[in-house]
């Protein structure tokens, strides 16, 4: 398998929205696991700044990844991302530089 297509975003949301967002994103998480093309998907809260949010995603390829931000509840939260956000959204496209060992390999 080739490297996978990874990124890590960050969501600040505006402090009168951010249990609705936290629930929201929170809503993505496992029908996104069962996509095709998904190898990881994880949702979390920083330990520092509670109440900001940050998601790792590792897709298959970048067209699985189109194919996830397409389907319209994504396309749907988009458009409306920034009644939730303080700021846009930080996304960060990664590569991967050691070997991809998916969860539950030992």
């Amino acid at each position: 398998m080739s490297q996978p297509f990874t990124l890590v975003g960050t969501a600040r949301p505006r402090p009168d929205r951010a249990e609705e967002l936290k629930e929201l994103l929170l809503s993505f998480v496992e029908p996104t696991r069962q996509e095709a093309g998904c190898l990881e998907y994880h949702f979390h809260e920083d330990r520092q700044e509670p109440g900001v949010f940050v998601f790792y995603e590792a897709w298959r390829s970048e067209a699985d990844l189109d194919a996830h931000l397409a389907l319209p509840h994504m396309r749907a939260f988009w458009e409306r991302r920034m009644d939730y956000l303080e700021t846009d959204l930080d996304i960060r496209f990664l590569t991967m530089h050691s070997p991809y060992r998916p969860s539950g390999d030992q």
